[in-house]
């Protein structure tokens, strides 16, 4: 069950609206990086959570504060189109000094779809997609999507706070980025609560890794033809980060047999010339010969 406060989590404020950058706010709402995204991943994470229980509250909480962030932003986005009102008004009439701001970077569709509102879709006007939303049922690999979520997250707010000189919007864009630096530290501190890199690592830590090919678990497989160490770094030598082993930098081979099909299924009705060929042909030459 959910309550809400009228009042927003922290001030908006917008002192020279700016139809353009409200365009740019949508991608803090309903892009990748988003406010929907983050908000929806920590409930979902929280409503399937099983364990210990302050995870799914931890989760369940965080998840609600994102809702209050979707609001101010939101908010910021239909203050920012405040100062389209009249020109639009005037396009409509017949005159056209509104065309200038479209092709400027205004969204049309803030009027033509949301009556000078945000919608749920990022800075291009698509719309949220919930496949962004990952909620494993591992903790572990949950965090890291969390960390991951609130590190772009961060990097789109510091970038919007660049693409200002609004003092509101400033201010609002660094109550935001504080929240992210928050949030980034919480979920590396379940991580840390949960045993660490060497506890957590592999992910999952409940798979045997005895079942694993040992031949390949530490190591980097290096595809470069030229065969040099261009890539070589700490993930090519030394104990592995988890501390079950060593890694190693080893050249790309192939292991397995050239891939050979069989001929088309009748009823998928394939082209005549395909029946025949797929098999016992050519390639099972080379492969015999191989």
């Amino acid at each position: 069950m959910f309550y809400h406060d009228r009042r927003l989590q922290y001030k908006v404020r917008v002192d020279k609206p700016n139809p353009a950058f409200a365009k740019m706010l949508q991608q803090a709402i309903g892009g990748i990086e988003g406010e929907i995204r983050v908000c929806l991943q920590y409930l979902f994470q929280a409503w399937g959570s099983r364990g210990p229980v302050k995870y799914k509250n931890m989760l369940l909480e965080t998840g609600t504060e994102e809702i209050g962030h979707i609001e101010m932003l939101a908010t910021a986005v239909a203050l920012n189109l405040e100062g389209a009102t009249n020109s639009l008004k005037d396009e409509i009439v017949g005159s056209n000094p509104v065309v200038g701001a479209v092709m400027g970077g205004m969204d049309p569709r803030h009027f033509l779809s949301s009556g000078l509102a945000a919608m749920a879709t990022d800075s291009n006007g698509v719309p949220f997609n919930g496949s962004w939303v990952v909620g494993s049922g591992n903790i572990a690999a949950d965090m890291h999507a969390n960390v991951m979520a609130e590190s772009t997250g961060r990097v789109l707010a510091t970038r919007l706070w660049e693409a200002t000189d609004d003092h509101g919007m400033k201010d609002m864009l660094a109550f935001l980025i504080a929240r992210d630096t928050m949030h980034q530290n919480q979920w590396l501190a379940v991580l840390e609560e949960l045993g660490g890199a060497t506890n957590n690592h592999p992910i999952p830590n409940s798979f045997p890794q005895a079942e694993e090919n040992q031949q390949f678990n530490y190591s980097f497989v290096t595809t470069n033809i030229f065969k040099d160490q261009e890539a070589y770094g700490r993930w090519a030598e030394g104990p592995s980060i988890d501390g079950k082993g060593t890694f190693s930098m080893v050249p790309g081979e192939p292991m397995g047999d050239i891939p050979i099909l069989p001929p088309p299924a009748p009823e998928g009705h394939a082209q005549t010339e395909q029946m025949t060929g797929a098999a016992g042909g050519l390639m099972d030459k080379i492969k015999n010969a191989l």
